[in-house]
């Protein structure tokens, strides 16, 4: 290998992780003046500043007028269980994943909610599945993109349009850095704070079409549910849930955070300008990989690549692939430097990179991390 110099600059920002993600570009605490500290969720100033975050989200997305937003518990695993536990059963389900969050959804029905007539539709890491071979008339769970794999759907085409049965998205790596339209492909969509826009974690996010609210209202599982995943009372729709009340105790701070976040996106120039930064800050690093016979993308199908959670396996100078205990020397290396935190492979991924590129990254600073990798890389790599 030859000598490589070390660098003299640094990311502006080093925290590369895919969840919690980077802050927005200018973050500091002052963000969080106006939160209201000390002060009930339920007072008027809370439910205020509940209802603005739902409205928010709601235009931000640019929603079909009668798809619900809610605030939920837990996190995006809170919003998908509470679906999955309150919807499911009713059907066969197909479960569509390629990495370890829907893999979960799936052994979850299979395990814990014991559900008849459940599909897997799988495939490993880096590869999508055949997506088409989804039924319509069944439910279909899905992740819009492989937070720990690489691998998104690169579109809805699959999806019917005289599907009898719902889809139920876990978009949390995906909204707001992907194109997810048409929204009415969609009947459930659920994601958290932490990643695409850089809030803070503990609270999930759930969107329901007209679809899904049908659903709870008409169907009841044979299975008891915790307060946490009740969404109807008396038979129908909990609508105070989507009017800015909560099923428990929200972090008003959280919150707040969450309205810089959406209140940053919109002067960003909203959707679309979130779309291209993510595209922009993805096409740093394809552009290196081109030139940097070391490192290739885990997924090898270009259409089906994340731009957000982006997935790289490396490799010695001599083409074989790069041990875990060599993968793991460059990316501590590269911590010890200050350079960048987070971008190891997801534990049950191959070993390799996983490099946040949504649009609280900015594009100088991944930019300014490749000359890094490419002085750790000469440090490890195998002569």
């Amino acid at each position: 290998m030859e000598k490589v110099e070390e660098p003299a600059q640094r990311p502006g920002n080093p925290n590369f992780g895919s969840g919690p993600c980077a802050k927005r570009p200018g973050w500091d605490f002052s963000a969080l003046a106006e939160a209201p500290l000390g002060r009930s969720h339920r007072s008027a100033l809370g439910k205020a500043k509940l209802q603005a975050a739902l409205e928010n989200t709601h235009s931000l997305l640019g929603l079909p007028e009668n798809y619900l937003v809610g605030i939920v518990p837990a996190s995006d695993t809170g919003a998908v269980e509470m679906v999955m536990w309150s919807m499911l059963g009713e059907r066969p389900v197909d479960i569509c994943y390629w990495e370890s969050f829907g893999k979960t959804w799936y052994e979850d029905a299979v395990k814990e909610l014991k559900l008849e007539g459940v599909t897997q539709i799988c495939a490993e890491f880096g590869v999508l599945p055949d997506l088409s071979k989804a039924d319509p008339a069944h439910d279909i769970v899905f992740t819009y993109n492989g937070t720990t794999s690489g691998v998104r759907v690169p579109n809805l085409d699959w999806i019917s349009s005289e599907r009898t049965g719902l889809t139920i998205c876990d978009a949390t790596s995906a909204i707001f850095g992907m194109d997810m339209l048409p929204w009415e492909k969609l009947d459930v969509i659920t994601y958290s704070w932490q990643k695409v826009l850089g809030g803070e974690g503990g609270h999930g996010m759930l969107i329901l079409s007209p679809r899904a609210v049908s659903r709870l209202e008409s169907y009841k599982p044979p299975r008891a549910l915790p307060k946490i995943f009740r969404l109807t009372k008396g038979g129908k729709i909990n609508g105070a849930i989507f009017k800015g009340e909560v099923i428990n105790t929200p972090s008003m701070m959280c919150v707040e955070d969450y309205l810089d976040a959406l209140s940053w996106a919109r002067q960003l120039g909203g959707m679309p300008a979130l779309l291209a930064k993510s595209a922009a800050n993805f096409k740093v690093l394809a552009d290196y990989v081109e030139k940097t016979p070391w490192l290739e993308f885990l997924c090898t199908v270009p259409e089906h690549r994340s731009n957000t959670s982006v997935c790289f396996v490396m490799k010695q100078p001599n083409g074989d692939g790069m041990a875990k205990e060599s993968v793991d020397k460059f990316r501590k290396l590269l911590e010890q430097k200050g350079v960048c935190y987070d971008i190891g492979a997801y534990r049950d991924a191959p070993p390799g990179l996983r490099i946040w590129c949504g649009a609280t990254v900015e594009a100088g600073d991944l930019q300014v991390l490749t000359g890094w990798f490419d002085w750790a890389y000469a440090q490890v790599a195998e002569a």
